[in-house]
C-alpha cells in the first residue's frame, strides 16, 4: 500500500524570488554543459599523453558511461535523502573532483587507473544532476507558468559551446591539461554553491525547511518516488522521451560519421553538418516555448515528430548536399522539443512530491536513450551500414508522435 503524501501549503513567490530561481537553474544547466565539453574536446590530448589505442579509448569512455548510469539510477534516493537543492550542489561538485582527476591522470601524472575512477565519479555526477536539474526546472516552470523547459536546456547547449570554446583556446596557448580542467573544476564547485543558495527550499523534494513540522521518513519518500513508475501515463510521456532522445544522442555520434562513410564526402563537410544540427536543436529550445504555450503540447510533438521524420529520410535517401544539409536542420529541430516537454508533462500534476518522483522516472528513461542508443546505432551500423542503421530512428520519432497525447496539458 503507497504511503499518503504529505500535504505541502504553498505561498504565492514574488516576481524577484521566481526570477532568481529560474536564473540558478539556467546557471546549473549550464555548468553540467560546461564539464561535460571540457572534458571531451581535451580527449585526444589525454589520448596523446596516455598513449591509448582507439579501443583504449573507448574503455576509458565506458567507465564514465557507467558512472552516468549509476548516477541516474540514484538521484531518486540522493533527493529523498539529502533534498534537490544540496543534492545538486554535492553531485556537481562530484563532478568538479571527477574532472580535477582526470586532468591529473590524464597530463601531470599520466595514469589510466585514475582517469577511470576520475571519469566514473564525473560520470555519476552528471547523471545525478541531470534528473535533479530537471525536477527544479520543472518546479520552476510550473510556478512561473510559462514553457520554460526548453530554454533550460538551450543553456545546456550553451555550456557546451562555451566550454569547447574554453578548450580550444586552452589548446591554442599550449594550457596543460592538468591547469584547464582543474580551472574548470573551480569554476563549477564555486559556481553551483552560489546558484543552489537562490533555488528555494521545499520539504516535498527532500529538502530540509526547519519548520519543525513532522515529516515522513526519507525511506517512506523513496518508496513513494518509485510507486509512479506503475503509471502507464508516465511510461508513455517515457516513450515520447525515449524515442527522440534515442535520436539525438545517435546524431550527435554518428550524424558527422554517416556524413563520411554514407554519403561518401570528407570530415569538413561532415563537421559543417553536425554544426547544422547543434544550431538547429538549440535554436529551436531557444525558441520553442512561446509556440508550445500557443498551441499546446500534443500539437507541437506532432509536428516535430512529422518534421524530424521528414528531416532523417531526407538525410539518409537523398544524395544531394543540399538536400541532407536541409534534412538534418529538419531532424534537428523534430527532436529538439521532446525531452524538454516530456519533463514538464510528467510534472504536470498536484501534488508536487508525486510530480517531482514523475520527473525523475522520465528523465532516467531518456538519459538511458541517450547512452544505449549510439552504440546500438554503431552494432547496427557495423551489420547494416550506417545510413540503414539510421532506420530504426525514423521508426522511433513515428512511435513518439503516436504517443504525444499522454503529454498534454491537465488544464486544457
Amino acid at each position: 500500500m503507497t504511503e499518503p503524501a504529505p500535504q505541502t501549503v504553498h505561498r504565492r513567490r514574488a516576481t524577484r524570488e521566481l526570477v532568481a530561481w529560474r536564473n540558478a537553474i539556467f546557471a546549473i544547466f549550464f555548468l553540467s554543459g560546461l564539464s561535460l565539453a571540457s572534458w571531451v574536446a581535451r580527449l585526444p590530448a589525454i589520448r596523446d599523453d596516455l598513449e591509448l589505442s582507439t579501443q583504449g579509448v573507448g574503455l576509458i569512455i565506458l567507465a564514465g558511461s557507467i558512472g552516468s548510469v549509476l548516477g541516474l539510477v540514484a538521484a531518486p534516493w540522493l533527493m529523498a535523502r539529502f533534498g534537490a537543492r544540496l543534492g545538486m550542489a554535492g553531485v556537481l561538485i562530484v563532478v568538479a573532483v571527477g574532472l580535477t582527476l582526470v586532468g591529473v591522470g590524464g597530463s601531470i601524472a599520466p595514469s589510466v587507473p585514475l582517469v577511470v575512477v576520475g571519469l566514473a565519479l564525473f560520470g555519476f555526477g552528471n547523471g545525478a544532476v541531470d534528473v535533479m536539474m530537471n525536477v527544479e526546472g520543472a518546479e520552476a516552470e510550473r510556478e512561473i507558468g510559462k514553457t520554460l523547459m526548453p530554454l533550460m536546456h538551450a543553456f545546456f547547449s550553451f555550456g557546451t559551446v562555451a566550454g569547447a570554446g574554453l578548450a580550444a583556446a586552452a589548446s591554442a596557448i599550449s594550457l596543460p591539461v592538468w591547469a584547464h580542467l582543474g580551472a574548470i573544476a573551480v569554476v563549477i564547485a564555486l559556481a553551483v554553491v552560489v546558484a543552489v543558495r537562490f533555488v528555494p527550499v521545499r520539504e516535498e523534494l527532500g529538502d530540509d525547511a526547519h519548520t519543525g513540522a513532522p515529516r515522513d521518513p526519507w525511506t517512506v519518500r523513496l518508496r513513494r518516488s518509485l510507486s509512479v513508475w506503475a503509471d502507464a501515463r508516465l511510461l508513455l510521456i517515457g516513450v515520447i522521451m525515449l524515442g527522440m532522445s534515442f535520436a539525438e544522442g545517435s546524431a550527435n555520434d554518428w550524424l558527422a560519421i554517416a556524413v563520411v562513410d554514407g554519403h561518401g564526402y570528407d570530415e569538413t563537410i561532415g563537421a559543417v553538418v553536425f554544426t547544422v544540427f547543434t544550431i538547429a536543436i538549440t535554436g529551436a529550445r531557444v525558441l520553442g516555448g512561446p509556440f508550445i504555450d500557443r498551441f499546446g503540447r500534443v500539437a507541437m510533438l506532432r509536428s516535430m515528430s512529422v518534421i524530424g521524420v521528414a528531416g532523417l529520410a531526407l538525410f539518409i535517401f537523398s544524395s544531394e548536399p543540399w538536400m541532407f544539409i536541409v534534412g538534418t536542420l529538419l531532424w534537428g529541430i523534430g527532436c529538439s522539443l521532446a525531452f524538454p516537454v516530456g519533463m514538464s508533462a510528467a510534472a504536470d500534476v498536484p501534488d508536487r512530491a508525486d510530480a517531482a518522483a514523475r520527473v525523475s522516472a522520465v528523465a532516467m528513461i531518456g538519459y538511458c536513450a541517450f547512452l544505449v542508443g549510439p552504440p546500438l546505432i554503431g552494432f547496427l551500423g557495423e551489420q547494416f551500414g550506417i545510413l540503414n542503421a539510421l532506420i530504426l530512428l525514423l521508426g522511433l520519432m513515428a512511435v513518439a508522435g503516436l504517443a504525444a497525447p499522454a503529454a498534454r496539458e491537465r488544464s486544457r
